[in-house]
């Protein structure tokens, strides 16, 4: 594993369940994290506040919106100078089957996770590709790869990213920036906390290895990406999901 001692990654969503464990591995290899979130002030403060020995930086936007994102990518690059890892983590659902989801949940979802992720890799490809280094790496889903029930603006937005992501691999390739994808399966986080237990019961039965995956699990392979040793790896999805979908 290379140094990266000095580096600076902005991680959406980075102050709790996948997004805080992909903040936690990245500090521990010496980056320093500017974490993004939405609404929920009180948590990310007690983020900043307990990793403030870390560098820590915190930065609230919608990423459904362009110009929010435009916005955090300009705190970050004022506050630590540069960025060399993005991580496209944040995500919204709204589940519904098809006959009952109203444009306006499907713009939506869409909007925060498909569009979310374009707006912020366009608003810091050009700082990447100036300095001649950049990782990107988003946070997809298993549903992207196999679908859901009462999931089709979801699986449509995480699906999506796989285009993205290879389309922008192909891009940058050239340019020592590398883009990829990893898309976990069920996690143990907050959402799947809030699960009925027999309906857990049901979801942690069709998983091979027979149980939730934990966020650092999926934390270790975006730290693997980012590291300035994978550069030759690109356009790639990786599944982190105990086998669900082969």
């Amino acid at each position: 594993m290379a140094d990266m001692h000095g580096q600076v990654a902005l991680v959406t969503g980075g102050i709790r369940g996948i997004g805080l464990a992909i903040c936690e591995r990245l500090m521990n290899r010496g980056i320093h994290v500017a974490a993004g979130y939405s609404s929920n002030t009180d948590a990310a403060q007690q983020f900043a506040d307990k990793y403030a020995d870390h560098e820590v930086s915190i930065h609230q936007g919608n990423i459904g919106s362009a110009q929010d994102c435009e916005r955090v990518i300009g705190e970050v690059l004022a506050q630590h100078g540069h960025l060399d890892i993005l991580v496209n983590n944040a995500g919204i659902t709204v589940d519904k089957t098809m006959r009952k989801m109203t444009p306006a949940e499907w713009d939506h979802v869409i909007g925060v996770n498909l569009s979310g992720a374009f707006y912020m890799s366009r608003g810091i490809l050009q700082h990447m590709l100036d300095r001649g280094y950049g990782r990107i790496i988003s946070i997809s889903s298993v549903i992207g790869s196999a679908g859901g029930f009462g999931q089709a603006n979801y699986a449509a937005a995480k699906s999506g990213m796989f285009g993205l992501t290879m389309s922008l691999a192909l891009e940058t390739a050239s340019k020592g920036i590398t883009v990829n994808t990893v898309t976990p399966g069920y996690i143990s986080t907050e959402m799947t906390a809030a699960v009925p237990g027999n309906v857990l019961e049901k979801l942690i039965g069709r998983i091979p290895v027979g149980r939730l995956g934990e966020p650092n699990e999926v934390a270790r392979v975006v730290e693997f990406l980012a590291d300035p040793e994978s550069g030759y790896i690109t356009g790639q999805v990786y599944p982190v999901n105990g086998g669900l979908y082969m």
